[in-house]
């Protein structure tokens, strides 16, 4: 089982978000917490990958269209940190 920590600012963001999106993501904490973030690459919808620039060691998860949400790993300690929620700009 994996920890997920979240950033103080997910749970003001969550309110804000679309339900199906909050849906989406509340069935990512699921997956990550039940089977870790490996799980993520097998369902082609999330679009699992890792990052480049000023975000190098974070990955980013597709919960729709617009919204991902971003992340990074600690594996010494089996934690995942939720950095943030955001719609994605094309």
């Amino acid at each position: 089982m994996w920890n997920i920590l979240e950033h103080k600012d997910i749970a003001k963001k969550c309110k804000k978000i679309p339900l199906q999106v909050l849906k989406k993501y509340e069935l990512w904490k699921d997956l990550v917490f039940r089977h870790g973030p490996e799980i993520l690459r097998e369902f082609t919808g999330f679009n699992d990958e890792k990052l480049k620039g000023d975000r190098e060691g974070q990955r980013s998860s597709r919960l729709n269209l617009q919204y991902r949400v971003i992340y990074t790993i600690n594996g010494k300690d089996i934690t995942v940190y939720v950095l943030e929620i955001t719609p994605h700009k094309y």
